[in-house]
């Protein structure tokens, strides 16, 4: 949900540029089942234009309809949306509506913050009593003991003190981030589909023939760098790696470039010979590499869906880098026993 809070500080920082003031929805309990789970937003600009959703499409006109008391009073309040009748999802949503007035120095500090994948964590006050109260509201807390509160009319100390006050917290982890090694065609429609996920998409080519983000549409920046000078800053668990140049010995080069990085995935294209044989000539240059980056090698990189197009490949790697990140194997929703958000639950067979 990272990227999904940098867009709405994109999206309020042009705002405040013209002067339109904004309040921000947050999802922050929920009883029952939902589209989204707490902690989803949305800005509400006073002209109507919307970033972000907090469900399917079906609760944002309620929520665009009770966000201008809040416009109007200045004041944060809790309003719950029964979807059981509405949206056929059986579960009730509980959404703090309150004004969203960063200043600039904070935006600036947020947006630097955000540029440090670092993780954060954002904090939200509540009750779910309809109602609308200056001690309601969030804030975000950074790991250097900065706080800012989404609103200069939230009344710190009174929050804090408020016994009748919930909490939602959660941790926002840096956005996820794909890097595409190679730049033939279906670089491109992986790239694309990746961004549109909501990724930040860094593709590397060969400094042999330059290429520049236009060249692919999603991603945030392009490295034309050979294995020899790659440089690739602050790979974490929050960020994978598709090797994909279709040329082995190029492959093996831009491995050994990145063997002492800590990625979450590294994707392999091709058979699954190419790979053993990939990995062998990998180990015989570099045979104290660490079982961690061995192990966090997939190839053929995707999961088994069937694909054929370069669309329909990259929907598939995405897909398998989804499963690992979020620790889940791979089921038919209708087969997944409990919540379509829980723990996946199977029977043996299903396992096997």
């Amino acid at each position: 949900m990272t990227h999904e809070f940098k867009e709405i500080i994109v999206s309020y920082q042009k705002a405040i540029q013209q002067g339109i003031r904004a309040v921000i929805a947050t999802v922050v309990d929920v009883d029952g089942s939902s589209y989204r789970r707490p902690g989803v937003g949305m800005l509400i600009l006073e002209n109507g234009q919307m970033t972000g959703a907090v469900s399917g499409g079906c609760v944002e006109k309620e929520v665009l309809r009770q966000s201008q008391s809040v416009f109007a009073t200045n004041q944060a309040k809790m309003m719950t949306y029964n979807g059981r009748y509405r949206l056929g999802c059986e579960g009730t949503l509980f959404i703090l509506i309150e004004p969203f007035s960063f200043n600039p120095e904070t935006i600036t500090k947020i947006q630097e913050y955000l540029g440090s994948r670092k993780p954060f964590e954002i904090r939200s006050f509540y009750t779910k009593e309809e109602a609308s109260a200056s001690t309601m509201g969030s804030m975000v807390y950074f790991d250097d003991s900065k706080e800012f509160k989404f609103s200069d009319q939230i009344n710190v100390d009174s929050m804090k003190m408020d016994a009748a006050l919930e909490c939602f917290e959660r941790e926002m982890l840096p956005c996820f981030r794909l890097v595409i090694i190679g730049s033939e065609h279906d670089a491109i429609q992986l790239s694309t589909i990746a961004g549109a996920t909501g990724w930040e998409v860094l593709l590397v080519n060969s400094p042999k023939d330059p290429k520049n983000t236009l060249d692919f549409p999603g991603t945030k920046q392009v490295l034309n760098q050979s294995p020899e000078n790659l440089v690739i800053d602050k790979v974490d668990k929050q960020t994978a790696i598709i090797l994909m140049t279709h040329n082995f010995a190029k492959d093996l080069l831009y491995l050994q470039a990145i063997k002492d990085t800590n990625p979450i995935y590294i994707g392999l294209l091709g058979p699954s010979r190419r790979k053993e044989k990939l990995l062998s000539s990998f180990i015989e240059y570099f045979p104290d590499v660490t079982d961690e980056f061995l192990d966090c090698i997939h190839g053929p990189a995707g999961l088994n869906l069937g694909a054929e197009t370069p669309q329909e490949i990259a929907i598939s790697i995405i897909s398998e880098i989804l499963s690992v990140i979020r620790e889940q194997q791979p089921i038919p929703l209708q087969d997944k026993k409990g919540g379509i958000h829980g723990c996946s639950q199977t029977t043996t067979s299903d396992s096997l």
